[in-house]
């Protein structure tokens, strides 16, 4: 099992936690960035492309669950990143009250930990299993929101993602990692 570090501070330095406490990764990761627009291209040819919206990129850990997948949905959709245009109130609406799209784009290397200076993706899932549960993921997605409104990448290509960002803003979500060693979810 991997750990990530907590926090970066050296040993001696305290801000009411321990510095060297480390946790373990077993979440489903999302980085969703809102864009004015955004595109995947594979070999030349570009195979998804939305208007204002969300890109999502998409990080599946090797102990991801249904539930984690039904986690990352439910936040993305309903994530207040857009402006209220009839109040101008900022950060009020959801993508799908924007009536806007969402680009999904499956990206292992969220998963990266470097050895040295090379990176390790063993924490991602792996292809055989990730291909059938990114498909989920994605159908999710579609049954959540309008099914026309969510696009996705090529799974296990080689892409080229184009944005335009919006702001910038880009937030990341973690599924909740209250999983037990076998990667099932503790009723907490």
């Amino acid at each position: 099992m991997y750990y990530y570090r907590l926090s970066t501070l050296p040993p001696s330095a305290t801000i009411g936690t321990k510095p060297n406490r480390t946790l373990p990764i077993r979440a489903m990761r999302a980085v969703v960035q809102r864009v004015a627009s955004a595109s995947v291209e594979v070999e030349g040819r570009i195979v998804s492309a939305i208007g204002p919206g969300l890109l999502v990129l998409v990080g599946l850990h090797e102990s991801d669950s249904g539930s984690d997948a039904e986690y990352i949905c439910r936040k993305v959709l309903n994530m207040r990143l857009f402006t209220n245009e009839s109040c101008g109130r900022g950060w009020d609406q959801n993508v799908m009250q924007r009536n806007y799209e969402v680009l999904l784009v499956s990206q292992f290397t969220l998963y990266g930990i470097l050895k040295g200076n090379k990176p390790d993706f063993h924490v991602a899932m792996a292809p055989d299993k990730a291909k059938p549960f990114y498909a989920l993921l994605v159908e999710s997605f579609r049954k959540s929101y309008k099914p026309d409104a969510i696009k996705d990448g090529v799974f296990g290509a080689m892409m080229k993602v184009n944005l335009v960002n919006d702001g910038p803003v880009t937030m990341q979500i973690d599924s909740p990692s209250s999983k037990n060693s076998n990667g099932v979810t503790e009723e907490s």
